[in-house]
């Protein structure tokens, strides 16, 4: 499948649940908006461990590592101790270190900056009868260059908040050391923050926030929380960035209580087109699709999950419309 040509690589994984759906929207609104792009399906997630036992081989990640980025839908991932979750594999094996989230709402405006390979999901854990234990692992390595990621976006914005929890867990002692040090080393105004206070202020305060780097577990809490501040985690996008690779999903799940409905909130994910369309270096056409969003939600076409009754297929054609009104 392909957009216009054959310019650029995208590994295209559908995944599970609502992800082919939201997919499909953000792909008719990316052939609209005129990007210029070659898709290369890969299966991945819970659907082809069932089938399969393997949920990801090497030789996908090699597929993908051929491809300039990848778009990303959403997968499952069942409690079940023999499932090595995908994005956890992906983020390890394409060193995907910068989770970045933007966040937006009617006089909101902010990002937050997770550490994505490292923490609490370092993926090393024993589990037995009576113990369970996951080893979190902070290192200066990890620290620095997501430290640096976050003054890059705070130096072009205005101020940093440094979230952490060192008065209970030592490991982030380093963690906001080297923080505190590259922000000042950067000349970018920052804070730190307790994870509860900074969970507390999101939510009274949310203005106050501006740009947030944080640990990996921290971070997915927050941004979740966050989502919910500013309207729904249908809303939202991400990107998982490398030195070399980048990887563009929704924040949302699987839902898989809701899967071939056709009421999934497509935005999120059209929103992450957007963002990896900004990474290809196609920033205009990332801008026209961004304002086509804004438009088609300021004219009440919403999904169910913020209170509209249009369904998911609905909302990618207004998008569409309007970006063809744009030309």
């Amino acid at each position: 499948m392909s957009c216009r040509g054959a310019e650029k690589r995208v590994a295209l994984v559908r995944g599970d649940g609502v992800g082919p759906e939201v997919i499909d929207a953000a792909l008719a609104v990316l052939e609209a908006a005129g990007a210029d792009l070659e898709f290369v399906p890969v299966e991945l997630g819970y659907g082809r461990w069932k089938r399969t036992g393997k949920a990801m081989a090497e030789e996908d990640l090699e597929l993908i590592k051929s491809c300039h980025c990848v778009l990303f839908g959403a997968v499952t991932t069942p409690p079940d101790p023999d499932y090595r979750s995908v994005l956890l594999a992906l983020r390890k094996g394409l060193d995907l270190y910068a989770n970045i989230r933007p966040f937006s709402a009617p006089g909101l405006d902010f990002v937050i900056v997770r550490e994505n390979t490292e923490g609490m999901y370092s993926g090393v854990e024993r589990l037995d009868q009576e113990e369970a234990t996951t080893l979190r692992v902070i290192t200066s390595r990890g620290s620095l260059r997501i430290a640096e990621r976050a003054c890059a976006i705070a130096s072009k914005r205005e101020k940093l908040a440094i979230v952490h929890k060192s008065n209970v867990l030592k490991s982030d002692t380093l963690f906001l050391r080297i923080c505190e040090e590259t922000a000042r080393r950067w000349g970018v105004p920052f804070e730190n923050m307790l994870v509860d206070a900074a969970a507390y202020n999101l939510v009274i305060n949310p203005k106050r926030f501006d740009v947030i780097v944080t640990t990996n577990l921290f971070g997915d809490i927050l941004s979740d929380e966050a989502a919910g501040v500013v309207g729904g985690l249908g809303l939202c996008p991400s990107a998982n960035l490398g030195d070399n690779y980048a990887l563009f999903e929704p924040i949302h799940g699987s839902a898989p209580d809701i899967a071939g409905r056709g009421i999934a909130n497509p935005v999120g994910a059209i929103r992450s087109a957007a963002m990896m369309l900004d990474w290809l270096g196609e920033a205009g056409k990332a801008r026209m699709i961004e304002e086509a969003v804004e438009w088609a939600l300021g004219q009440g076409v919403r999904t169910p999950d913020l209170g509209g009754s249009c369904s998911t297929e609905e909302v990618a054609e207004a998008v569409s419309n309007r970006l063809a009104w744009s030309d």
